[in-house]
């Protein structure tokens, strides 16, 4: 059922907000206990675990600027983007609000924002959602993120590039991820950033996969599937 593929879009980025921005409160208010590096992996093995949990259901984008690079690759329909994208940003709002709820002393729920210019962090978001759609692109089948590597390889790449990007932007990568944390924290100031930069980098990764893989990134059977 097409109905189930949005439910399970909404659970895997609550799941996401809830577990990675809930890492960086954790952090904040423990004293350290996990470290960037600790909240960086929280990211990946989330990632990793919705893929294997929902990605067989809805392909685990998790994220609307996956949900839109697919569409731009032609693997997704435009019916089924505003579904996708509406899933996400409720599940990540409602992450936001357990988090409040539960962590009320928190200034800014783990909100993204940016340590350097903004011209240098609208650069490094854009590059990190390149690279992460990139890959997305490399190992999925039509716009499913399924397969016994695929949750290995994307939460790996999530992790990665929250090492790198952590300290610059918040690495966010996606859309939902910084509106959650946003919204429930009045953090609105660069908020545009988050919501413009890693859609510019999906975008770009089509392209880059076509050039480089030609047919094989997008064949005609993949473009159609649903």
């Amino acid at each position: 059922m097409a109905g189930n593929r949005y439910i399970a879009e909404g659970i895997g980025t609550f799941a996401l907000v809830f577990a990675g921005c809930g890492a960086i409160v954790v952090n904040d208010l423990f004293g350290q206990v996990l470290g960037h590096v600790g909240v960086s992996l929280v990211f990946g093995l989330i990632v990793m675990a919705m893929i294997y949990s929902v990605g067989n259901i809805s392909g685990a984008h998790i994220n609307p600027a996956v949900t839109l690079g697919f569409y731009f690759a032609g693997r997704l329909t435009r019916q089924e983007v505003l579904p996708y994208i509406g899933s996400q940003f409720c599940g990540a709002i409602v992450a936001g609000i357990v988090l409040r709820i539960m962590f009320p002393e928190h200034e800014t729920l783990g909100a993204t924002l940016p340590g350097v210019p903004l011209v240098h962090a609208f650069v490094m978001e854009v590059l990190l959602s390149f690279l992460l759609m990139f890959v997305i692109l490399n190992i999925s089948t039509g716009h499913m993120e399924k397969g016994i590597m695929a949750g290995v390889a994307v939460g790996g790449t999530v992790a990665l590039e929250a090492l790198i990007g952590g300290p610059v932007t918040g690495a966010s990568m996606n859309p939902a991820r910084s509106l959650g944390p946003a919204l429930l924290s009045a953090q609105f100031g660069t908020l545009w950033l988050y919501l413009i930069a890693p859609v510019v980098g999906t975008y770009l990764a089509y392209p880059t996969c076509r050039w480089i893989q030609g047919g094989e990134c997008c064949s005609e059977s993949t473009e159609t599937e649903n």
